[in-house]
């Protein structure tokens, strides 16, 4: 399970403390003080110490102490005097933004994107882009470990200041073991641990669907909704769920895959092994393979001015000939738009959310794909469930996975319901 590489020690942190099984009595009291302070602070930005006495329900004095412990190992500051009220007014203490980040890393087919995020949700640095080719080997691996390690090289943070990182990846992952099912799963030991031991930093796994939602629903396009569906439209089709504000996960942690409802009577074979599934005539990797075939039946597209091999001819160069107007990729996407409202009106009857986000690269082409979706949404469910449902286009973009990652991490450590 070696790989090659530099293999940086482990740091001990304020958040290594935390997760300490060694702790005990006033010290894991303390610790479990400080980070509901930090959490507090994380969600509601600068306050008093009375305001947090109150909210944690501890002294004053207690609350000081705590503070200024945080203070001390630099994850908190003094904010200085608070602007209202009449009166000697209160200092604010809130997040030392510079004190800890977070790093959120998207694997897609054939980019990686990657960004910085401080302690106050904002992303400092980010890289989009970076080439790569995604397969399930030991190579693959070893390139993914050397472009986060480089990114961290490349930034002015000092290693120890980054508390962890988080890895998007396709398909099954069970964010609680760290195992990838669907790739990099050829070793023993869960791959968030093989990652960590690399780097040296913690390392979490997770959906890229679901952390694109998590990303979507903390800092995007949802704000008192609590019930919400972010649909993920690139390559394949993912999804996830926020119930009643909380991720929805399943017992296995699977929950979301829409792409593979077999709703479809056709002998495609989907690469999950299963026929029928949407993912088979509605995703990119179906619209890219479709658009092939009729443009080798003689159909015409601008696409063939950039790509005249058609073999070459990928996802990206279909969306960019729809958003230049061009008729068969429009025509494609609609379709594709129309098959996905469909499966998405089981979804509506069965989970009657507020708001339906989409987002992956598909929902970059705007009306071209949400309007033949929510088209298909109103004739296939029912209408007193989904008068009620919002549809929206994803506000985060291509930074949707990238964000939700970091802040995943970022919640994580502090047990932060966000």
């Amino acid at each position: 399970m070696h790989i090659h590489g530099n293999i940086y020690p482990m740091t001990t942190t304020f958040f290594d403390e935390l997760h300490s099984a060694e702790l005990s009595g006033v010290a894991y009291k303390n610790v479990q003080l400080k980070k509901r302070i930090l959490a507090h602070f994380a969600n509601e930005g600068s306050t008093t110490l009375a305001d947090l006495s109150k909210e944690i329900n501890t002294s004053i004095p207690k609350i000081s102490d705590l503070v200024n412990g945080l203070i001390a190992d630099g994850l908190a500051k003094d904010y200085g005097k608070s602007g209202s009220g009449v009166g000697r007014r209160p200092n604010l203490y809130g997040l030392e933004p510079d004190s800890a980040f977070f790093i959120g890393v998207e694997v897609k087919k054939s980019h990686i994107n990657i960004g910085l995020m401080d302690f106050k949700r904002s992303l400092i640095k980010v890289t989009m882009g970076i080439p790569y080719l995604l397969n399930n080997t030991e190579e693959s691996l070893n390139t993914l470990c050397t472009v986060i390690d480089e990114f961290i090289r490349a930034s002015s943070v000092q290693r120890e200041k980054i508390l962890g990182i988080g890895v998007n990846l396709t398909g099954r992952i069970n964010y609680k073991t760290g195992y990838s099912y669907s790739f990099f799963n050829f070793h023993e030991d869960p791959l968030s641990k093989i990652i960590e031991a690399y780097i040296g930093i913690h390392t979490f796994l997770e959906n890229d669907s679901r952390a694109m939602a998590y990303g979507e629903f903390c800092n995007g396009a949802v704000r008192e909704e609590k019930d919400v569906l972010f649909v993920n439209l690139d390559h394949g089709i993912g999804m996830g769920i926020m119930v009643n504000g909380q991720l929805y996960y399943g017992k296995s942690g699977f929950a979301g895959e829409v792409g593979h409802i077999p709703m479809l009577d056709n002998e495609i074979l989907c690469h999950c092994g299963k026929k029928g599934c949407l993912e088979t005539e509605a995703s990119g990797e179906a619209i890219t393979r479709i658009f092939k075939e009729r443009l080798s039946k003689g159909a015409t597209s601008i696409v063939t001015n950039k790509r005249p091999v058609v073999d070459e001819i990928t996802l990206e160069d279909i969306i960019e000939a729809a958003n230049n107007d061009d008729t068969l990729a429009i025509e494609l996407i609609t379709e594709a738009g129309e098959k996905i409202g469909k499966g998405m009106a089981m979804l509506v009857n069965l989970f009657n959310p507020e708001l339906i986000i989409l987002g992956g690269c598909l929902a970059t082409t705007g009306d071209y794909i949400r309007l033949p979706i929510k088209n298909a949404l109103n004739k296939y469910s029912l209408s007193l469930v989904n008068n009620d449902t919002q549809l929206a286009i994803s506000q985060l973009a291509d930074r949707a996975g990238i964000t939700g990652a970091c802040l995943l991490v970022r919640d994580r450590l502090l047990a932060i319901t966000s």
